[in-house]
C-alpha cells in the first residue's frame, strides 16, 4: 500500500514540463499505460485482500459454530437454570441474613445523643436508656444460658384426664384374678416364711436365724444385716432370672394348678363367675374397711381405754427418745424386736389362753370396734331405752274385749290368693307388720345350673316361723317355684352384695342352710337393711327361744 501512494505522487513530477519538452506525445502514452498498470495492480491487491478477509471471517463462523456446538453438547439449559436457582436463593438468604443483623445491632446499639446543646436532663435520661440497654443484654444473655433449665421449672396447669374404664367382661375379669394372685405370691411367700420363722418350723433354721439376729444386734449391726440380706435376695434373684435353680424357703411353696381358661361359658357360668368374684372382692374390702375403721376408731378416742394406753405408750416413748442417746435406743429396740419376734410371739401363739391375758397389742387390737359395731351398739343402747316406754303404751292402747286371737284369725292375701294356701303354712302363719306387702327382690340359687332356675323375682316375706319367697314367673303357678325356709335351719345369714348395677345398688341378703350346698342369696333389695333386721331379729328370737312345734314341709 505504500508503494501504491509513492507511485502516482512520481507521475505527476514530469507532468508539469510535458508541454516544453519536446517528443511529449511518447511519454504521455508510457504514463497512460502505467496509469493503467497502477489501476489493475490496484484493484488485483483489493481483490485479493478482500477474499482473504472473506476467507478469515468464513472461517472464524465456522470456529464459533463449531465451539457453541461443543458447549451445548457438554451443558444442558437445565443443570445452567437450577444453578442460577441455586445462587439466586443463596444471595436472598444473605440479604435476609444481613438485614436481621443490622437490625440486631441498631436495637442494641445505643441511641447516641445529639452533641448539641446538651442538658443534665438529656444526659440522665442516656444514662437510663444505657442502663435499660445493659440490662436487657444481660437478661438476654441469662435466657439464652440458662433459659432451657428455666423451662423446666415452669408451673402448668394439671390436664384433667379422664380414663376410659373397660367394659366388663368374664374372660377379662378371670384373667385380672389370675394376675392378682400372680403378683400377690412373692408377698405371701415372703409372709409365709417370716411366720414360720417365728413359729419355730424348723428348729434349726429358726435357732441359726435368731442367734445372727442377736449377735447384730449387740453389736449394732442390725440395719447393715437387712442390707445384705436384701442385696443377697437380689443377686438370688438375677441367678434365677438367668437360669439357674434356685429355691430357698423355710415352708415349701404349695403349686396351684392352673386351670386352662374356657374360651365358651354359657350364661349362667358367666353369672357364677361375677357372683365369685363379686364376693371374694366383697369379703377383701371387708377386711381392709375394718382395718382401717379400726385404726381410725383407736386415734379418734372411739373407746377411751384403748386410746389411752396408746397415748402414755407415746409419751414415754418421746421422753426416753429425749434422755437416753440414739445407740442405747437402737440396741434396747433392736434387742426386744428379736426377743419379741423369736420368743414371745412364739409362746403367745402355742398358749391362746396366755394370749388372751397378757398380749396388750392383740387385746387392744382385738376389743377395737368397727363403725358397723358401734352402730349396732348405738341401736342396742336405744332399744333398751325405748322397750319399757313401747310395752307401757301398748298395754294402754289394747280394746277392751279385744284378744290377739281375734287378730291371728285375719287371713293375709297376696296377689296369687291367700298367703298360707300359697306356701302351704298354718292359716296362723302370715307377715310381719314390717312387710305385709313383702319386699321386691331376686333369688339367686347358685345350686342350680338352668338360667331359669338359676335366677328368680319375686317377694320376701318373713313370718314368726319361715322366711317366703314368692316368685314372680307366670309359669309359677304351682308352689314348687316358691321357696319356704324354716328360720330354725338358717345356719348363717350376712348381708351381701351381688352387683351395683341392679336395683338397691346390687344390695342382698346371704342366707345358709343345710339342704343347699351354697348360700342362697337374696339380691337387688332396695330396702336391705330394713329386711336384714326384720329377719335376723326374728332368726335371733326363735334361735334363743324354743322353737314352737310345727309341721315340716
Amino acid at each position: 500500500m505504500a508503494g501504491r501512494q509513492d507511485r502516482p505522487k512520481a507521475a505527476t513530477l514530469p507532468s508539469r514540463s510535458c508541454s516544453s519538452v519536446p517528443g511529449t506525445g511518447r511519454l504521455q502514452r508510457r504514463m497512460a499505460l502505467c496509469r493503467m498498470e497502477d489501476c489493475t495492480f490496484d484493484s488485483f491487491e483489493l481483490l485479493y485482500s478482500g477474499a482473504v478477509d472473506n476467507f478469515k471471517s468464513h472461517k472464524s463462523n465456522l470456529n464459533l459454530k463449531e465451539e457453541l456446538r461443543k458447549l451445548r453438547d457438554e451443558t444442558s439449559v437445565d443443570s445452567l437454570r437450577q444453578e442460577l436457582e441455586r445462587e439466586r436463593s443463596k444471595r436472598i438468604d444473605l440479604e435476609q441474613k444481613m438485614s436481621d443483623l443490622l437490625k440486631t445491632r441498631l436495637e442494641d446499639s445505643p441511641p447516641q445523643p445529639p452533641r448539641k446543646q446538651q442538658s443534665p436532663s438529656n444526659n440522665r435520661t442516656a444514662e437510663k436508656q444505657q442502663k435499660e440497654v445493659w440490662s436487657s443484654r444481660l437478661q438476654k444473655w441469662l435466657y439464652e444460658r440458662f433459659g432451657v433449665y428455666m423451662e423446666d421449672f415452669r408451673f402448668q396447669p394439671e390436664e384433667s384426664t379422664v380414663e376410659a374404664e373397660e367394659p366388663l367382661s368374664a374372660k377379662r375379669l378371670t384373667e385380672n384374678m389370675r394376675r392378682l394372685k400372680r403378683g400377690a405370691r412373692p408377698v405371701t411367700n415372703f409372709l409365709r416364711n417370716l411366720s414360720a420363722l417365728s413359729n419355730w418350723h424348723s428348729v434349726y433354721t429358726s435357732a441359726i436365724a435368731f442367734i445372727i439376729y442377736m449377735n447384730a444386734a449387740w453389736h449394732g449391726w442390725a440395719i447393715p444385716m437387712f442390707l445384705f440380706l436384701a442385696i443377697l435376695r437380689l443377686s438370688l434373684n438375677y441367678l434365677i432370672a438367668r437360669g439357674w435353680r434356685i429355691q430357698w424357703s423355710i415352708v415349701p411353696e404349695v403349686s396351684e394348678p392352673m386351670e386352662p381358661p374356657k374360651e365358651d361359658l354359657t350364661v349362667s357360668e358367666k353369672f357364677q363367675l361375677v357372683l365369685d368374684v363379686a364376693q371374694k372382692a366383697q369379703n377383701l374390702f371387708g377386711k381392709m374397711a375394718d382395718v382401717l375403721e379400726k385404726i381410725k376408731n383407736l386415734f379418734m378416742w372411739v373407746q377411751p381405754e384403748s386410746t389411752q394406753k396408746l397415748y402414755v405408750c407415746l409419751w414415754v416413748t418421746f421422753i426416753t427418745s429425749c434422755v437416753l442417746p440414739y445407740k442405747l435406743l437402737g440396741f434396747m429396740i433392736g434387742v426386744y424386736a428379736g426377743i419379741k419376734f423369736f420368743i414371745i410371739d412364739f409362746l403367745f401363739k402355742s398358749c391362746p389362753k396366755l394370749r388372751d391375758k397378757y398380749d396388750t397389742p392383740y387385746i387392744v387390737w382385738n376389743s377395737l370396734p368397727t363403725d358397723p359395731q358401734l352402730k349396732e351398739r348405738t341401736n342396742a343402747t336405744v332399744s333398751r331405752r325405748v322397750q319399757p316406754v313401747v310395752s307401757r303404751g301398748s298395754l294402754a292402747n289394747v280394746p277392751c274385749g279385744g284378744s290377739r286371737e281375734e287378730d291371728s284369725g285375719r287371713s293375709h292375701s297376696t296377689k296369687k290368693g291367700a298367703f298360707h294356701e300359697i306356701f302351704n303354712l298354718p292359716e296362723s302363719e302370715r307377715p310381719l307388720p314390717v312387710c305385709e306387702n313383702g319386699w321386691r327382690c331376686c333369688l339367686i340359687n347358685r345350686d342350680r345350673k338352668m338360667p331359669t332356675d338359676y335366677i328368680r323375682n319375686g317377694m320376701l316375706y318373713v313370718t314368726e316361723n319361715y322366711l317366703c319367697f314368692e316368685s314372680s314367673s307366670s309359669r309359677s303357678s304351682s308352689s314348687k317355684k316358691h321357696k319356704v325356709i324354716k328360720l330354725v335351719d338358717i345356719t348363717d345369714i350376712q348381708k351381701y352384695k351381688v352387683l351395683s348395677v341392679l336395683p338397691g345398688s346390687g344390695m342382698g341378703i346371704s342366707i345358709a342352710t343345710p339342704s343347699t350346698q351354697k348360700p342362697l342369696v337374696f339380691g337387688a333389695m332396695i330396702h336391705r337393711d330394713e329386711a336384714f333386721e326384720a329377719i335376723f331379729t326374728q332368726y335371733m328370737k326363735i334361735v334363743t327361744s324354743k322353737p314352737p312345734a310345727s309341721t315340716e314341709l
